[in-house]
């Protein structure tokens, strides 16, 4: 079996390649920091492709289908791990914009691109999985951009799985992964309660996608949150200082 992960050089992503790889699939990995690629590649027979992609860049789909050549054309996962975010209470404009980019044009320029590949190799069943967020839930004023486009990539998500019965097709499946707070270097030095360990989250992650759910949230703490955070009226969350 084989797999893409694009944003695999650290957090969650590195995790995932790590775990993926360990069950036996070949992998090929991108992101921006190429020599961190190659180093995880040397020590990981199984990485059998590297590519340098930034998301934000217009030639970014070049770099995933040259990472595809370099897997031999079959894709049977398609791993989006790239993400930034900010703790942003001062409402920089440039952390918001850089984070926009990235979360929401970054990511929807690639499954784009990874969508229309499938559907043009009818014969390859593939699946399609993006991290979103339980962030994506309520909108979280001490980070506004990372939430909204967490909110964004849900949706977006839901959008896709309908086109592809409007469409009627047959081999792509979409999984939405819903992670809590987790410790990665995305959460360095902010205080979100009930961090996770990153390898326990990618396992129940992992989980999730082989199973082709089309929903993983992560861990079981979090799906109760989240539970009851959708039940809140707007009025009340809004007073809520969450940060």
């Amino acid at each position: 079996m084989n797999a893409i992960i694009i944003g695999a050089t650290s957090g969650i992503g590195r995790a995932i390649t790590e775990q993926l790889t360990q069950k036996g699939w070949q992998v090929g990995i991108a992101g921006r920091r190429i020599g961190v690629l190659q180093e995880m590649q040397s020590r990981n027979i199984n990485i059998i492709a590297t590519q340098e992609i930034d998301v934000t860049n217009d030639n970014a789909v070049d770099g995933l289908n040259s990472l595809i050549g370099k897997m031999g054309g079959q894709i049977d996962l398609y791993f989006h791990s790239s993400g930034i975010g900010y703790q942003n209470i001062e409402l920089d404009a440039e952390k918001e914009l850089s984070t926009i980019m990235t979360n929401a044009l970054g990511m929807t320029r690639m499954v784009i691109a990874m969508f229309d590949y499938y559907v043009k190799h009818p014969e390859q069943k593939g699946q399609i999985a993006v991290i979103s967020s339980i962030a994506g839930t309520k909108g979280l004023g001490a980070a506004p951009a990372y939430s909204s486009t967490k909110r964004y990539t849900r949706h977006y998500l839901e959008c896709l799985s309908q086109l592809i019965h409007i469409r009627g097709i047959k081999n792509i499946t979409i999984t939405d992964i819903r992670p809590g707070f987790v410790r990665t270097p995305l959460l360095k030095g902010d205080n979100y309660p009930v961090q996770l360990d990153v390898n326990d989250a990618a396992r129940d992650i992992l989980k999730g996608v082989l199973a082709k759910k089309s929903v993983v949230t992560v861990d079981w703490k979090y799906r109760i949150l989240v539970f009851f955070w959708s039940l809140l009226p707007r009025w009340i969350w809004v007073r809520m200082k969450i940060c």
